[in-house]
Formats: structure tokens, sequence, C-alpha cells
């Protein structure tokens, strides 16, 4: 009877840990889906209201609307997650992004444009948010790391994918919009695959956004850095090294070699982070980044050691947010991981708006404006660091006396 009971209790085990490995799976490859939506849509409708005679401060304002998307949604997503739950909140988020992208060549202005970003921001942030949350609710202190460096690496999978799209499908017609709707169908019949286990989604507290904001001011300013840099180096990588004497493609090429280390050198920093002290690791992978930007202008104009130099740095700048998610889920859980997630969204999208303004003031003005932009962005984000460690180390001093 015990020989018995305990062969049912450990293919109960085994049967569970399948069911979260499967789980993970699904919920991985789903948030490909908002990097993609995001890469896709962002170039595409920049070029085509640029041709249909818009000028670039109203094709800002066009892209500022997923900002506002996001804005408007983040306050109610712990709630919201708590009343549906997560899977039924994603579903709907891919139906909109789905419906949105088919839409885009089928309104009769151009103006109505404005709300479709709109609501494809409300679908990406329910996307960013609840999938970032379910892949922190499945995995455990032991594979924490690993887990949130494979769910970076696939974002950095699906940022890379947008380019890729409109590499093989042009800029015009109903084609890109067409396959960008096509895939976000494809996540629609992944995630009501069987045996889909889902977090309990349970507030531990009155806790809303600003109050997160407070508890992990780390997590608030990895989430900017990352989108700031990340957003301004797709948007000026290739422009500087034009200036450095590559050809247009050649700079192109430099993007997806350092989109290829975001995604590859996530595994091994993923298995670091569960092995070492996160924050650690975190101060010397910004460190390092920091250093490296400011070697650009050297590195960047010898060929034979541009690619290596860009793809080791593209894995260690991202490392820095894998490493960030890991230290969050292991302090965050339920509607309150919901709750930071939201959070961090807001300084993405603030980081998406300010980073490529700044970084193409940079570059009016100094040569080499990029990499100094974001080597110093860099470095302000270590000292904030410093400071905000400093900071609670003399906090529980401060209420003993």
């Amino acid at each position: 009877m015990n020989a018995g009971g305990e062969m049912g209790a450990d293919l109960a085990l085994q049967d569970g840990r399948a069911r979260t490995g499967v789980s993970l799976a699904i919920i991985i490859a789903t948030a490909s889906v908002f990097g993609l939506t995001y890469s896709l849509t962002a170039p595409l409708v920049a070029q085509l209201l640029i041709e249909s005679g818009m000028t670039e401060t109203l094709v800002g304002a066009n892209a500022a609307m997923h900002a506002v998307g996001v804005l408007m949604i983040a306050p109610f997503l712990s709630q919201l997650s708590i009343r549906y739950q997560p899977k039924r909140l994603i579903v709907v988020a891919l139906l909109m992004s789905g419906i949105c992208l088919f839409a885009f060549p089928w309104m009769p202005s151009v103006w109505l444009w404005f709300p479709l970003r709109l609501i494809l921001g409300v679908a990406a942030e329910i996307l960013f948010v609840l999938t970032e949350t379910w892949a922190s609710e499945l995995s455990t202190d032991s594979n924490r790391g690993r887990v949130m460096a494979t769910y970076t690496a696939s974002l950095s999978l699906g940022f890379a994918g947008g380019p890729l799209i409109l590499s093989y499908t042009g800029f015009d017609g109903l084609l890109p919009f067409a396959v960008g709707t096509i895939i976000a169908m494809a996540a629609l019949l992944v995630i009501n695959m069987p045996g889909l286990r889902q977090p309990a989604m349970v507030s531990h507290g009155h806790s809303n956004i600003l109050r997160m904001m407070r508890l992990s001011p780390i997590a608030m300013g990895t989430t900017a850095l990352n989108s700031a840099i990340e957003t301004a180096g797709l948007s000026f990588l290739g422009i500087y090294a034009v200036r450095l004497g590559w050809s247009e493609t050649d700079g192109a090429q430099l993007i997806t070699v350092l989109m290829i280390g975001a995604i590859i050198l996530q595994l091994p920093i993923g298995w670091l982070a569960d092995k070492v002290n996160r924050i650690g690791l975190m101060i010397g992978l910004t460190a390092l980044s920091a250093i490296s930007a400011f070697l650009w202008p050297l590195m960047l104009t010898v060929e034979w050691l541009a690619y290596p130099a860009l793809f080791i740095w593209g894995g260690l700048f991202v490392g820095i947010y894998t490493t960030m998610l890991a230290i969050i889920g292991s302090q965050f859980r339920g509607a309150d991981l919901v709750n930071i997630y939201a959070a961090m969204g807001l300084l993405w999208g603030a980081g998406a708006l300010f980073g490529p303004t700044l970084a193409g003031g940079f570059l009016d003005v100094l040569p080499h404006g990029l990499p100094i932009f974001v080597g110093l962005t860099c470095t302000l984000f270590l000292i904030f660091v410093f400071y905000v460690k400093k900071s609670a180390i003399r906090a529980p001093e401060a209420n003993q006396s």
C-alpha cells in the first residue's frame, strides 16, 4: 500500500511538472506576439502615414496612441485578472490585436488609424503584463532566472520578427497586415491548447500601481532603461552605422546581430541568475553595457570586431531586464505581481516615448551621439541602483532612531 501510494504520488508529481512545462511553453510562445505587433506596426504604419502626406509630428502622435492605450488599461489589470482570470483576458487581447491589424488597410481614412493604435496599445499591455505574470507564477525560486530568460528571449524574438516580416512582404498592400493577423490568430489557437495551468489571481494586500512603483523602483528603472535604449537602438543604430561608413544593408545586419545576441545569450544569463546574487549580477551587466557602449566608435569601425561586439552587447544589455524579472518574481505573487508588471508597462511606454527622442537629439549634436546616449543612460541607471540600495539600507536605521 505504501509503495503504491508513493508511486502514485511520484506519477502525480511528474504529471504536474509536465503540465507546468507545457503551460510555460504556451505562455512564452504567446508573449512573442506582444513584441511582434509593436515591431511590425511601428515602422509599417509610420512609413504609410508619411506616404499619405502626414508630417513627422503627426506620425509621432499616432505612435504615442500606443502609450495612451497602455495608460488606459494598466490601472485596471489587477482587478480584471482577479475577476476574469488571465487566459480569458489574453484571448480577448489576441482577438483585439488580430482584428485591429486586419482593419488598418480597410479604413476609409488614415485618421482612423489613431484609435486603432490605441486599441493595439491596450491589447499589447494585456499580453505583456499577463504573460509575464503567468510565466513568473509557474516558475520557482530555483529556476525563475532560466524561465524569465526564456521569456525575455521570446519577447526579443517577437521584436526581431516584425522587421523580418516586412523585409519579405514589403510595406504596400494588405499582405503585411494580413501576416500579422494570421500570427495573432495562431497564438489564439496556442493559448487554447489543452492542459494549460492557470495561476490563482489572489491579491495579497490593498496595493495599487503607484504603491508598487514605490516598492520596486529598480524594476521601474530597469524597464524604462530597457525600452528607451531598445527603441532608440532599433531607430538609430543603422543610421549611426552609415555615418561610420557601413552601407544601409550592412547597418541593418548589425541590428539583426544585436537582436540575435539578445535572444541567445539570455539562457546562460538566466542560468547565472539562478546561481549568484541577482542584484550583483544586474550591476555587473549594467557596468559592462555602459563601458562597451562607450567603445562603439572604436569597435564598429572594424568589421570583424563589430559583429561579435554587438552580439555580446545585445545579450548583456537585455540580461539586465531578465535578471530584474527574476528578482521581482521572487518577491511578489498573484494580483500584486500583475500590479508590478502593469506599472512596468507604464514605464516601458515612457521609455519608448523619450528614448528615441533623446537619442535623436544626441545624434543631431554629436557625431557619436548614439553610443554616448546609450553609455550615459546605463551609467545613470547604475548610479540610481546604488542610490536605491543605499536608501534601503538606511531606512531600517532611520526607523530605529
